[in-house]
């Protein structure tokens, strides 16, 4: 195991500027996910120097402190100064709102916008996606899972020699070898900086008196950053002697009367409690009803969870707006719009609060059927042309959606509900690429005991979908059976279509090509008399066409096609419309029109990129290889996309070589180049394709330099060698590029 501590971060620059790239890279520019910093950052100066000499030492380094102290700012201004000394860039993973600790590597794996569609467990294909990145990764709020963390940690850093990590937690992680960094309060001078700035306007024409004063309330915060924003927002109403009376006043009550005397880790505590004291009922109300959201929310689920006779929801906008504006409640802009968090120590005090009111099992509720008509409405509007803006809502709303799915399947006599809202969420599981935590979350409903056939039905054969996807035949199998017997024994039609469907599909990936149109065809007639029409539907008929296709019609296969395109252009349906493209772009390359291939092709894999479908993806771009062969010159970047086709092949389920069919214009690619290029050069062309990621090569394909025109050249279909035996499991295949 590599040591936690190792050696310096080359040439690393003061934590308040930014160093040259570093040397070795092969991306153009850092990545990351790390959020936009304050307009302002006061102080911390050395301590920010001493944070970054121990990260040069240490591939560890953990920042504790009391709530409030800053830990997350600072931890956070520093990994934006040092993002730039990193090839692959500075990370950040919010873990301040993970209750369950079996969801914390898809949680981190999600944070790193990594995707596998494997049956594989996270922690396998996170270790293998980070083994050879140089980044720095932050983890904040390790206190809510802190063993998980560790064992987490202690994985990643044995496995990937070029990981740093900065930990946020209350507490050590205790592995050895950590380097902790407790962070102190802000000094007098940067105290009193911070309280004038956060003041704003109504510190304007402070005299010497006011100053005086406004020292000794920062004295008596100890320094905490919080507890003086929250002090500050008091100025307006009160004067600054008045702040100091009274939270004087506090600290004696809770320190028996003897000044000075209150624990620095009560200061805190004791701030939050006295601006609560200042709230009005209204806004103390909503203060603690607000605590049932994980993260971020909006508006409009504030507005229905939290109203009620006593906090009409025509009010709550102003309610919400004195919180913020009292830095109780702290405002996001967000490409969805305005949305609103609480801080972990403001939520902890309202929670208690919560509590107190024995309001929290009907505002858990609450929350939970909010998050179950969101999912309801995303469900409906995934068929639309603001299918995107869905695939955004879901990924923002995940860790409430989450506690809603937590709370249904834990809840006596709720897990019908659960099963609803896993089963409900198929367009995020599958349509979005999140296929390990929907089989996590599908595989914990069915396991409940719920008396409702219907919801268990769904969750069936989406669980089904996602086997299937993950190249897990045997789970598949066993879960459309059930789904399929129990819809015609109890007369379920429109689930009887969607367990044929899948099964469809499992046998189109399996190479039964027969098997495939059969049920395929079944599915579409079932679907029909139900009335049904959706990504699904649509996506079964890109699935018929292309077994179609490979049974040597390509004729029939464009029809099909075709017409599911001018559907989903009338619906504006990105997801399924992949799936045909692809079709669409091989029948038009066997046919010799290369031409008319490449943007087929590229509109096909810039659909799957946008939706995070890894299968599809590969299939675009090994046809690409095929494409690019033919144009003058082409040979060694025609390699070069084998071997970026070939790095994402690692988390597409099984081998896409599982399959004859799907695999024959890799193979034929790939033969086609060892002959012209040689082994030696191919295999190095392949090598430099493996080092791009998926971002990469849509963009190399996509808006490269124009390419000299193919030649046309009749064809035929791609066929897979007829010496080869058909494949005994399947793999994704296709079956990537549906909704």
């Amino acid at each position: 195991m590599p040591p936690l501590s190792g050696s310096p971060l080359p040439g690393t620059p003061s934590p308040r500027t930014r160093g040259v790239a570093a040397q070795g890279c092969h991306r153009p520019g850092p990545p990351g996910n790390l959020p936009d910093g304050p307009t302002r950052f006061i102080g911390r100066g050395r301590e920010l120097d001493a944070l970054a000499a121990q990260v040069e030492r240490a591939r560890l380094v953990t920042v504790t402190g009391v709530g409030g102290v800053g830990k997350t700012r600072v931890a956070l201004r520093l990994a934006t100064a040092l993002q730039d000394r990193f090839c692959d860039g500075a990370w950040l993973a919010e873990l301040s709102s993970l209750a369950d600790p079996a969801l914390l590597d898809h949680t981190v794996a999600e944070a790193l916008g990594l995707t596998d569609h494997t049956d594989r467990p996270p922690r396998a294909w996170l270790l293998e996606q980070v083994a050879e990145r140089r980044m720095l990764l932050v983890l904040d709020g390790c206190e809510q899972v802190t063993e998980g963390c560790a064992a987490l940690v202690r994985a990643l850093l044995r496995g990937a020699p070029g990981l740093r990590v900065l930990a946020v937690s209350r507490r050590p992680l205790g592995i050895a070898g950590e380097q902790v960094f407790p962070l102190s309060p802000l000094s007098g001078p940067e105290s009193a900086e911070l309280f004038e700035d956060r003041a704003g306007s109504a510190w304007a024409g402070a005299g010497e008196a006011e100053r005086a004063t406004a020292d000794e309330l920062c004295r008596r915060l100890d320094g905490i950053p919080l507890a003086l924003e929250l002090a500050a927002a008091r100025l307006g109403a009160l004067s600054v002697a008045q702040v100091l009376e009274r939270l004087d006043d506090r600290f004696r009550l809770l320190a028996g009367g003897a000044p000075g005397a209150l624990p620095r880790h009560q200061t805190l505590r004791t701030a939050i409690g006295w601006s609560h004291e200042l709230c009005t009922p209204a806004e103390r109300l909503l203060w603690a009803r607000l605590t049932v959201f994980a993260g971020l929310f909006d508006l409009e689920a504030a507005e229905y969870v939290c109203s009620g006779p006593e906090l009409p929801a025509e009010t709550l906008l102003d309610v919400l707006a004195e919180l913020v504006a009292r830095s109780v409640v702290v405002r996001e802009d967000t490409p969805l719009g305005p949305r609103y968090r609480l801080l972990d120590p403001v939520r902890l005090y309202g929670a208690g609060w919560l509590d107190a009111l024995a309001d929290g099992e009907r505002m858990r509720r609450r929350h939970r059927d909010w998050y179950m008509g969101l999912v309801t409405w995303c469900e409906l509007d995934w068929f639309s042309p603001r299918q995107a803006e869905v695939a955004a809502r879901i990924g923002a709303e995940l860790p409430n959606l989450r506690l809603a799915l937590d709370y249904s399947l834990e809840e006596k006599g709720e897990a019908h509900i659960g099963q609803y809202l896993a089963g409900t969420l198929w367009f995020h599981w599958t349509g979005c690429g999140r296929l390990a935590e929907g089989r996590y979350w599908l595989d914990r409903a069915l396991e409940a005991e719920a008396d409702n056939e219907e919801t268990r039905l769904k969750a069936l054969w989406v669980l089904g979908h996602v086997a299937v996807l993950q190249g897990d035949p045997a789970r598949a199998v066993g879960a459309l059976a059930e789904c399929r017997e129990t819809a015609v024994r109890g007369g379920h039609t429109r689930a009887l279509a969607y367990a044929e469907h899948r099964a469809g599909l499992l046998a189109l990936v399996s190479d039964d090509l027969p098997r495939a149109e059969e049920l395929l065809r079944s599915a579409l007639a079932r679907y029909e008399e139900v009335g049904e029409l959706n990504s699904d539907v649509l996506a079964a008929q890109a699935e018929l066409a292309t077994a179609v296709a490979f049974r040597g019609d390509p004729a029939g296969a464009v029809a099909l096609c075709t017409e599911v395109r001018e559907v989903c252009a009338a619906h504006g349906e990105r997801r399924a419309l992949a799936s045909a493209l692809y079709v669409l772009g091989l029948a038009a390359w066997s046919g010799g029109d290369a031409v008319r291939a490449r943007p087929l092709l590229q509109e096909c894999l810039a659909a799957g990129h946008a939706f995070h479908d890894l299968g599809g993806a590969v299939l675009a771009v090994e046809l690409l290889a095929l494409v690019t062969l033919e144009e003058a010159g082409g040979a060694e970047e025609a390699a070069v996309l084998q071997g970026a086709a070939g790095r994402l092949r690692r988390s597409v389920g099984l081998p896409l070589s599982g399959s004859r069919h799907f695999n024959a214009p890799h193979a034929l690619c790939e033969r086609r180049l060892r002959e012209l290029l040689g082994t030696r050069r191919y295999e190095e062309c392949v090598r430099e394709g493996a080092r791009l990621d998926l971002d990469a090569v849509v963009a190399r394909t996509g808006h490269g330099p124009e390419r000299p025109p193919a030649v046309p050249v009749a064809r035929g279909p791609v066929r897979p060698p007829e010496t080869r035996e058909p494949a005994v499991s399947p793999a994704t295949g296709a079956g990537e590029t549906t909704g």
